[in-house]
């Protein structure tokens, strides 16, 4: 169903309330998600991305119900990943020939993920305008490495609308659509958790192409991702809250990640726990068992965090299984300005907290020499080692 956006401009997506999981099973989906999509019907009628592949005949017909489909003079691909172009197949099956304006990369994009179909595409320039009639230009503006090397975003002038593609973006389904009417504190909490596990990694990327895209002096009325809300009330807002995630971003506050096999490395993890608040009452504490807590949630709080602890035992002269496949995620995410801190239990060759630090080290983290590596289960000369080891990693 077409939903009213600004003027001629149009949201065309899909509502997705039971997606549960994303880019595999990578990201999680807590509160659903949208692909969304947008019709501009100015003298010429223009098409901003499609839908993820599961929908894409349910999309094409929903948009013949809005439009006849050989009316559409251009269509937008702002990104080539499946959850934009999904529809892309069925759609020009319906309208060969239409014009499809993306970048170099997004042609490499489609056509290996669809094969080559013999699409009409038009490679962008950086600040190539189209013009739309009415008066009003779109005006294409590369993203790239936010979050892909094919990204761009699409500037709409007169209406003043930044089709953002994943930048500002959520997977947050809201049926009203736009900011202002959707709960406040989910809708902060999705974007960051959205920015840390997605977009993080490219922050040196993001704080440079804010820069530029603030020396456009491009006037912003609406902003509007693929995915989650469409930010119309006081949209530098979320422009505001990606510059300071962009940065070596952090707060007064610890992570403590462990696993533990018989309890051991848990009651290491608690002990670091109550010692920071002893120490600095006012440092928020957090506390996950990597096996059981979500990853994402997980890594959103590390994000916040000036400092993490990680905690093992070992088994087989190794960690356990979940908590190495953990920290290659942690690795990928790039956090920066963090200190890091090793512990576990052992029975027989204790290689884990050695393996811990290394691990952590590569993933760009600060890692203290203070450890706590106990034989079988901790002690109290392993819990007097604690105070010591918090001073080093609060300081």
């Amino acid at each position: 169903m077409k939903k009213h956006v600004k003027n001629n401009v149009s949201w065309v997506g899909y509502i997705d309330w039971e997606l549960q999981w994303f880019h595999g099973n990578d990201y999680s989906i807590m509160n659903g998600s949208s692909q969304n999509a947008y019709l501009i019907q100015e003298e010429k009628t223009v098409l901003i991305d499609t839908v993820w592949a599961p929908h894409r005949f349910e999309f094409v017909e929903n948009l013949k119900k809005e439009i006849d489909l050989s009316k559409i003079d251009y269509i937008i691909a702002n990104h080539g990943e499946t959850d934009h172009s999904g529809a892309l197949t069925a759609l020009l099956d319906e309208i060969p020939g239409t014009p499809v304006y993306c970048t170099a990369n997004a042609v490499k994009s489609l056509e290996g993920q669809y094969g080559k179909r013999g699409w009409n595409f038009h490679v962008i320039k950086p600040g190539e305008t189209l013009d739309i009639g009415n008066g009003k230009q779109l005006v294409f503006i590369p993203m790239t490495m936010i979050h892909w090397p094919d990204s761009m975003a699409t500037y709409m002038t007169g209406d003043n609308i930044l089709f953002s593609n994943d930048a500002f973006g959520q997977h947050f389904a809201v049926e009203e659509l736009f900011n202002d009417k959707a709960n406040q504190s989910l809708l902060m909490k999705e974007a960051l958790k959205y920015y840390v596990n997605i977009v993080n990694p490219f922050s040196p990327m993001v704080a440079r192409k804010l820069k530029e895209i603030e020396g456009m002096n491009l006037p912003i009325d609406i902003i509007a991702p693929s995915h989650g809300v469409i930010w119309r009330d006081h949209p530098e807002q979320i422009v505001q809250k990606y510059a300071e995630w962009s940065q070596p971003y952090q707060e007064n506050q610890v992570t403590i990640a462990y696993e533990t096999m018989w309890e051991g490395t848990a009651k290491i993890a608690r002990a670091i726990a109550a010692e920071i608040s002893k120490q600095s009452p006012d440092t928020v504490v957090k506390v996950y068992n990597v096996a059981k807590a979500d990853k994402n949630e997980i890594m959103t709080e590390i994000f916040k965090s000036k400092a993490i602890c990680v905690g093992s035992p070992t088994c087989v002269n190794e960690i356990l299984s979940t908590m190495s496949g953990w920290l290659t995620f942690l690795k990928e995410l790039k956090f920066r300005n963090k200190k890091a801190a090793a512990f576990g239990c052992y029975g027989w060759s204790g290689e884990s907290v050695k393996i811990l630090k290394e691990r952590l080290a590569d993933a760009g983290f600060k890692v203290i020499d203070e450890e706590i590596k106990s034989n079988w289960n901790p002690d109290e000369e392993d819990f007097a080692k604690v105070p010591a080891l918090v001073e080093s990693l609060l300081s």
